[in-house]
């Protein structure tokens, strides 16, 4: 059984909240990812915020990404992520069911990593890649 473990990329970057939205979208654009994960000092992972939250809740409301910080956009809710011995078929079922693109990988209450998209689609069969694409294209 492959883990998340097995496929995540590790020492994935990360955003804190008084990060200025600039500062968080050079980083992303440096990166080439898609989105960062937003940890406390402690390591604890409080959210996510990706290229579409500073295109749509900064860019498209009329926001200066210079004043606006990651902390000011980012929404209190729980985050979606997957444990680090979780199987990949556990990672493909969570990514599916809340049609997310990215997932950060925890062990016990840590940010160890981030699987993307398409780390799933290189380790599994094409078929079920499909199935992630259209079940992730068809949310709202």
């Amino acid at each position: 059984m492959t883990t998340a473990r097995e496929i995540m990329t590790t020492k994935a970057e990360v955003a804190r909240r008084d990060a200025t939205i600039e500062d968080a979208a050079r980083r992303m654009a440096d990166l080439n990812v898609g989105a960062l994960p937003i940890c406390n000092n402690d390591g604890r992972l409080e959210g996510v915020i990706t290229d579409r939250d500073v295109a749509v809740k900064v860019v498209a409301a009329g926001r200066d990404p210079r004043t606006t910080t990651v902390g000011d956009i980012s929404q209190e809710t729980e985050v979606v992520t997957i444990g680090a011995d979780d199987s990949i078929e556990e990672a493909l079922r969570t990514m599916k069911d809340h049609a997310v693109r990215r997932l950060p990988v925890i062990d016990d209450d840590k940010l160890v990593g981030m699987i993307s998209q398409a780390d799933i689609a290189t380790n599994i069969p094409k078929d079920k890649t499909g199935d992630l694409v259209e079940a992730i294209s068809a949310a709202p």
